[in-house]
């Protein structure tokens, strides 16, 4: 049995356009606040690893698939906004740098580690003018989004240049977590030419 241990619908989304259909989703429910001193690269991987644990811990056998992302200008991490107040304010302190996305992929079976990889992606925002920030807030597409934005969706406007793994940026990097799952013996499934 094959779980994704997220309830990302983008996490989702992308499993299948390598036609990789989980058994089961099942979200875990975990507390995702970085620890005090925690390095975002860390807080990814750690987080990464609790979800997986949480979910293969209950599902014998299974082969658990977990990943996490982290979006931090320096060490600072820019966390899920609490609210729009609070989303505005992370997109101001993207507007016009570089930000790096931290996402973690972990794979386990019954508790034991198959494999943990690690992507990370420089990212290039443009100066953003505030009537866009209002605009993009109105979307609601920040909502649940580490770093208050989503880049695949409209948030890709707001890339100037990107330096690593689109899919990585997205929350699943797809490099990383095909050699996990072939690792543990999942394909992806070829499709036939018509």
């Amino acid at each position: 049995m094959f779980i994704l241990a997220s309830e990302s619908q983008q996490r989702l989304e992308l499993l299948q356009q390598l036609n990789l259909k989980p058994d089961e989703v099942v979200g875990a429910n975990i507390d995702e606040a970085p620890l005090k001193a925690e390095t975002p690269r860390q807080a990814a991987a750690r987080l990464a690893r609790a979800k997986a644990e949480t979910v293969s811990n209950a599902r014998a056998g299974a082969i658990v698939l977990a990943a996490d992302t982290v979006v931090a200008k320096g060490r600072r991490i820019l966390p899920k906004p609490a609210g729009r107040d609070h989303a505005r304010e992370i997109l101001k302190i993207l507007s016009g740098s570089t930000h790096r996305v931290h996402t973690a992929v972990c794979v386990l079976r019954d508790g034991n580690a198959i494999g943990a990889k690690m992507s990370v992606t420089h990212v290039f925002f443009k100066r953003l003018h505030p009537d866009e920030i209002e605009a993009y807030l109105d979307t609601n597409e920040w909502n649940n989004r580490a770093g208050a934005y989503a880049i695949q969706k409209t948030g890709e406007r707001f890339v100037r240049k990107l330096d690593g793994s689109f899919s990585g940026a997205s929350g699943l990097p797809i490099r990383e977590t095909l050699a996990l799952l072939r690792a543990a013996g999942i394909e992806a499934a070829r499709r036939r030419a018509a």
